[in-house]
């Protein structure tokens, strides 16, 4: 997926630690994962769009697809503990809330706009 790896090519050339963009990349990849197989329906045709912002305190990585509206924000917190009866899926989102300290999502002119940021400080 070319949005991870240009993450990772962001990442090093910022020295940003290993672990954290170990983290960073696996949540990026279950969003984009999710935006091409619900939002946009694995149309190949579409596409969406993926920014990075490294600020003094934090890593922003925002996505931006036109496909139908979700809002993850919404989606039950998960106790990560799997079990034999649940059917699979539902993963992705426990794993962008364990590598992120933020998730915020909002509908902008058509488009879901989901930001994940990761502190790099500790909040005060």
């Amino acid at each position: 997926m070319r949005a991870v790896a240009a993450l990772r090519k962001f990442g090093e050339a910022r020295e940003l630690p290993a672990t954290l963009l170990f983290g960073l990349t696996l949540a990026l990849e279950e969003c984009a994962s999710n935006i091409v197989n619900h939002a946009l329906k694995r149309d190949p045709d579409q596409t969406f769009r993926v920014t990075f912002e490294l600020t003094d305190g934090a890593m922003i990585i925002e996505l931006r697809d036109s496909g139908v509206e979700f809002d993850p924000t919404l989606a039950p917190t998960s106790d990560g503990i799997a079990d034999d009866d649940e059917p699979p899926g539902g993963w992705g989102i426990f794993l962008v809330r364990k590598y992120t300290d933020e998730m915020h999502y909002v509908r902008d002119r058509g488009e879901n706009v989901l930001r994940l940021i990761k502190r790099l400080t500790p909040p005060s």
